[in-house]
């Protein structure tokens, strides 16, 4: 039996190529995104063990529905790749009444992952971050006060690595690893060139440093690791400071329990 993967934001960039390359290798990979047409054309390419799960991430109940129907057409999955991400210029609300950025980057995947786990966990969380960072304002951590696109970006990708480390030390290592990193510099991407207006990096740059998390059997137990490309790597310093994951803690539970 094949080696099986859900990755999340798959009909495009860094996704997509990590969907190709993992089916191109015998892997099971479902393929998710918002737009049928587009998953069935990265599901065609990737070939007869290409599965397609829609469900847009804005939505915390379609991020457990994801889980639901996965896990209903495949029992489970071997690896999860949170990868789906938004850059939202303008501030923006979640059909939950959450900043849409955090919403879509960090919560939805929060979601997905509780449920997988709960479920039938995978082997291996890989979670793409990025070295772009800003710790959550405690007084206005839906940045209702003062948007800007880069920073609700970038405090999403940093509650990304404080969860990820959380997570680590929740699950046994034995049965489930978690790790996050930051794939690529400014990837050439269609989001990095709309928001940044050029790239620095390829999406095969991206995905090779993912596939490593994926695929390497060196990892095997290896958890709680923060990786900038193949390199171990020291994440923003607040990912190690105990209060400021206590805060994200508080914070999550507090918005999944509206």
């Amino acid at each position: 039996m094949s080696p099986s993967a859900l990755i999340t934001g798959a009909t495009d960039g860094h996704g997509r190529r990590v969907a190709l390359d993992l089916a191109r290798q015998g892997w099971t990979v479902v393929v998710h995104g918002r737009d049928r047409r587009r998953a069935e054309e990265v599901a065609r390419e990737a070939g007869d063990r290409a599965n397609v799960a829609l469900a847009d991430l804005s939505s915390l109940a379609a991020a457990r529905g994801l889980a639901d129907e996965v896990l209903d057409r495949l029992g489970s999955v071997d690896v999860l790749v949170n990868n789906a991400g938004i850059i939202a210029r303008r501030r923006r609300e979640s059909d939950d009444g959450i900043e849409l950025t955090f919403a879509v980057n960090y919560l939805a995947h929060v979601v997905l992952t509780d449920a997988m786990l709960d479920a039938a966990p995978p082997r291996r969380i890989v979670n793409v971050s990025s070295l772009a960072a800003a710790p959550l304002d405690p007084a206005d951590p839906m940045l209702e006060r003062g948007y800007e696109a880069y920073r609700a970006y970038a405090q999403s990708k940093l509650a990304q690595v404080l969860w990820t480390f959380d997570l680590a030390e929740r699950l046994d290592a034995a049965r489930t690893t978690a790790n996050a990193l930051h794939p690529a510099t400014l990837m050439d991407t269609t989001m990095v060139r709309a928001a940044f207006g050029g790239s620095r990096s390829t999406v095969q740059d991206g995905a090779e440093a993912t596939e490593r998390l994926v695929l390497d059997p060196a990892l095997d137990g290896v958890t709680g690791r923060f990786f900038d490309g193949r390199a171990e790597a020291r994440a923003h310093p607040s990912a190690y400071d105990p209060e400021a994951r206590r805060r994200l803690r508080e914070l999550t539970a507090g918005l999944l329990a509206r």
